[in-house]
Formats: C-alpha cells, structure tokens, sequence
C-alpha cells in the first residue's frame, strides 16, 4: 500500500493527500515532521515533506510524487493525455508554487505565527504577489476549472497555495490579492463544497493545535 508521509497542516502534503483521495487511491498516512535527524533525512533527504512510500522506497517532492501516481496508478487522470494541454497544466501550477506560494511563504511567520520580519521582505513578497497573481490571471482559464474543464495538478497547487497567500496579501497589505478574478474566487467555493476537499480541511483543523503547540515549544 502507498504511504503518505507527512502531517495534515502542510499544504504541500494536502495536495498530495487530495489527489491520492480524487484517484480512489488506497493509502496509509504516516505522521512525519520530517527534520534533520538521520532517521528523517533517509526519508526525505532535504528533510522536508510529503514524502510518498513505495515498495521500492521513497520518493519525495510534490510534483515529482504527483507525476508518479500519475505514470503508476490507476483512477481518475489530474494531468491530461494530450501533450500540449498536460504541459499547460505542469506550467500553470509551477508558476503557482513559484510566484505565489514561496513568495506568500516568506511571510507566513508574520502574518500566521506573530513574527515580525523586516520590511524589506515583506515589500519583496508584495511585489512578486502582485506579479505571480497577475500572471495567474493572464495563464488560468477557470472553464470551470484552473487549467480547463476538469480538476488537475493545476488545482491542487491553486486551492493549497492561493487562499495562504490571499490571507498574506490581506493581513500583511491590505489587498484583495483575487479581486480582479471572480472566477478564481467562485472555484474555490466550489472547491471546498468537493468532500474530499472537506476530509482534508478537518484532518488539518483537528491537527492544528498540536502543530501550533510544536512551533511555540521550538521559540
């Protein structure tokens, strides 16, 4: 049986988890904080998560464990047969984790965990915020769905990458980071209204307090 490792507030690990759940996968979730213990880095060797377990070992990253379930496993497709409209979605969602998520990331501490950073990177992560999202835009079709009319990778990145850095964007700068895209706005309504979606969204609530509990210890 397939093994997911990592913890349910990770939004990375929750892409994962939705399309193993989408898929009508079979797995184990393994509780993982990763690290850079040795036990942890055999596992993951960045020390970060998800890692997904296989028969023949691990594998890590989250793109890299998602086009493996793809190549591997059976159930419903995220990424689409035709080379170009697959490409299109690969794209879409690398220019997601890349100009929304690790921007919207680097200020997580303060807007989420009462840190204060320097505002020389919170300008930074304002300004490539309003890049990444105008991108978005430009590249994301919402007919219904990010990259077209069914769910892929593409929506995955975007309901566990979006809606932190629209909460980045409002308690750190004030702005509707999604006011120019009603449909990005009505996917992911729709979005949380899927129940795996729903699953997801509980597992991580009810695994809030002991994450939360973790970070205060290590301050």
């Amino acid at each position: 049986m397939l093994k997911l490792y990592g913890f349910s507030v990770s939004n990375y690990y929750n892409m994962v988890k939705l399309a193993l759940l989408e898929k009508g996968l079979p797995f184990e979730e393994v509780p993982f904080y990763a690290g850079t213990s040795a036990e942890a880095l055999a596992i993951s060797p960045r020390g970060k998560v998800p890692v997904l377990g296989v028969d023949a070992g691990f594998i890590n990253e989250t793109a890299i464990i998602l086009e493996y379930l793809e190549q591997t496993q059976q159930g419903t497709p995220l990424l689409p047969s035709d080379p170009f409209e697959r490409a299109q979605v690969l794209a879409i969602a690398k220019e997601i984790e890349l100009y929304i998520e690790l921007p919207g990331r680097a200020c997580y501490g303060e807007a989420f965990f009462g840190m204060t950073l320097p505002d020389a990177i919170k300008e930074k992560t304002k300004t490539e915020l309003l890049l990444g999202f105008a991108s978005l835009g430009r590249h994301a079709r919402f007919a219904p769905f990010v990259a077209g009319d069914s769910l892929s990778v593409a929506d995955l990145y975007f309901l566990y990458s979006v809606p932190l850095a629209c909460a980045v964007g409002q308690k750190l700068f004030g702005i509707d980071l999604l006011a120019e895209m009603p449909q990005a706005k009505a996917l992911l309504e729709r979005l949380e209204q899927n129940p795996h979606v729903q699953k997801v969204a509980a597992d991580k609530e009810a695994a809030m307090p002991a994450f939360l509990a973790m970070i205060a210890a290590k301050k």
